[in-house]
């Protein structure tokens, strides 16, 4: 199975550090997080990458072609202003297999490979996603008879979220079109459609969203802690 990875947004929550670097370049431990999401999946045998470049796109091409990997890597601009859910369908005709990996140039995790895609064939739907728990952003306080007796410092809470780490079949390019949002417009209806499946990792899981994100993982594989090294 290969792996589409969508990485040509424009990481404008991390603007202005953004301003002229790709946010799937942006460094852990010397290397781009894209290139700590490739050799994650590629430890459990996906070597096949498709890579959905958009802007300063340039710079992430380059930096394959000058460290290169043992890994089949296609790039494929798929615009700047273009949706997730419009990337994904202009690299339709690369796609080679039934079904495929679809993951985000800027997360890391310890999801099992291997389990979630026997997962998705097991259930049959055009998508499984990735769950996993939403983290408060706040420590939270335990409170009885008007009084605090503990803090928690930033706990699971019962809610999931997308996660991304997707299997797709190929029937998720009878939703896709110019226009429509992956999350906001196709997720959804084929949520309505009872056509996702939710693979549930409670793990490790972690989102370089902004340059919080980015010192806590660079804290995490500087300290020989980064959960998502297994190789």
């Amino acid at each position: 199975m290969e792996c589409v990875i969508l990485a040509g947004g424009k990481g404008e929550r991390m603007h202005p550090y953004t301003e002229n670097m790709p946010k799937p370049m942006f460094l852990i431990g010397g290397k781009p997080i894209l290139w700590h999401v490739m050799k994650y999946y590629s430890c459990f045998g996906v070597t096949s990458f498709i890579v959905c470049i958009g802007f300063r796109g340039k710079k992430i091409k380059e930096y394959f072609i000058e460290h290169p990997e043992k890994w089949d890597i296609t790039f494929i601009d798929t615009g700047v202003e273009s949706s997730k859910g419009e990337r994904l369908l202009a690299v339709k005709d690369s796609i080679k297999g039934e079904d495929f990996y679809v993951a985000y140039g800027d997360d890391v995790s310890t999801v099992d490979i291997k389990a979630l895609t026997a997962f998705h064939k097991k259930k049959g739907k055009i998508v499984t996603l990735t769950a996993t728990p939403l983290i408060s952003n706040f420590g939270v306080l335990q409170i009885e008879d008007d009084l605090v007796i503990d803090f928690k410092e930033k706990p699971k809470l019962k809610h999931w979220i997308n996660g991304g780490f997707f299997c797709m079949s190929r029937k998720i390019f009878e939703h896709l079109g110019k226009g429509l949002d992956l999350e906001t417009d196709v997720l959804r209806k084929l949520a309505e459609k009872k056509q996702i499946a939710s693979f549930k990792h409670d793990g490790f899981w972690n989102a370089m969203n902004t340059l919080k994100d980015s010192q806590e993982l660079v804290g995490l594989w500087d300290t020989g802690k980064a959960p998502w090294k297994i190789w």
